[in-house]
């Protein structure tokens, strides 16, 4: 059998390689090893065996990595995610005016505020405090107007800037879904952060949406963003539910002439360009910011008014597409070859 040399170099614990290396076993020739072990000043160690046939472990092909299945939430039934393109168009608002009408309707809900920046569901609900833990890890839901409600806004103050990295949040957001009571429910809403992000792909992938409700005001500086919304959802194969157009006009309580300080019609005219329902108009009124900053929301305290027979229009028209399925579900995607 041919031999060959394979030379070793024996190294203290305290000598050190430029390459960090602690031993060699390498078919380097003598000179290499020598400049090397001249480096530490050990002396070099040679001896002969045979050179031993081994086998190279070939790297495997790399594959993209498939996308995490999502796992229903249990005793929930349907989960609606309310978003928007950028902040300030009353996403909140019409979230949380949005669960009470499902309530209106006789449906069992719950209300996520996943927005973990900017919690205003406490705030629009009335609710202070942190909730109740129940054993080891899950947490109890707080609970009025007969929706169930969940934020970090319960387990920070009002005034604490949440300085958090991606990873924190989405941790948090699967906390929120996962380690929360919920027991049986009709319909969650989840109140998302505005824009396209760590939390809006964390919900795609871990929960299975029956859809996303959109809203804008008409400008269009907001149409802009809420086309990403829309875009976003429909990459990930989300269905969208509709569009609403808040803060469509201002009315005058003096002279009750509307005007339409953001413009008008654009949240309805996007809604028809893409092919979603167009959800309806909620106005810019005082009693609705009146009632929303003192946390008794329109739907729940004057169920009457014409403002909140608008949102409960709106929660009839997203719970007859979620039963029904008509929602808009994004194209097939034809690829020719």
């Amino acid at each position: 059998m041919r031999k060959t040399l394979v030379y070793f170099i024996k190294i203290p614990s305290t000598a050190r390689f430029p390459d960090r290396d602690r031993a060699f076993a390498r078919h380097w020739s003598v000179n290499s090893l020598r400049r090397k072990a001249s480096l530490c000043a050990v002396p070099l160690v040679t001896y002969k065996e045979p050179l031993r046939r081994t086998r190279v472990a070939t790297q495997p092909t790399p594959q993209a990595r498939p996308m995490p299945r999502a796992v229903g939430i249990p005793g929930v039934k349907h989960v609606v995610a309310v978003a928007s393109g950028k902040g300030g168009v009353g996403k909140s608002t019409t979230s949380c005016n949005l669960a009470l009408g499902f309530a209106a309707l006789g449906l069992k809900v719950g209300m996520l505020d996943a927005d973990v920046y900017g919690p205003s569901q406490p705030r629009l609900f009335g609710l202070h405090g942190k909730p109740r833990t129940i054993g080891a890890r899950m947490i109890e839901p707080k609970e009025r107007f007969g929706v169930k409600v969940m934020s970090i806004g319960f387990l920070v103050d009002e005034d604490t800037a949440m300085i958090w990295r991606g990873a924190m949040v989405i941790q948090a957001v699967t906390q929120l879904l996962r380690e929360v009571a919920w027991g049986d429910l009709d319909v969650m809403v989840v109140d998302m952060p505005p824009g396209t992000g760590d939390v809006q792909l964390t919900m795609a992938q871990q929960v299975p949406l029956a859809g996303a409700v959109i809203v804008s005001t008409p400008q269009d500086i907001a149409l802009i963003d809420a086309r990403r919304a829309i875009g976003m959802f429909q990459k990930v194969n989300i269905p969208i539910l509709g569009i609403v157009e808040n803060m469509s006009g201002f009315c005058c309580p003096a002279c009750n002439k509307v005007t339409s300080i953001f413009g008008q019609g654009g949240a309805r005219a996007e809604a028809e360009k893409i092919g979603a329902p167009f959800l309806g108009e909620i106005p810019l009124h005082m009693t609705i910011r009146a009632t929303s900053d003192e946390g008794r929301p329109v739907v729940a305290t004057a169920p009457e008014s014409h403002h909140a027979q608008s949102y409960i229009t709106i929660a009839t028209q997203v719970w007859s597409a979620i039963e029904t399925g008509g929602a808009l579900k994004p194209a097939p995607r034809i690829v020719f070859e």
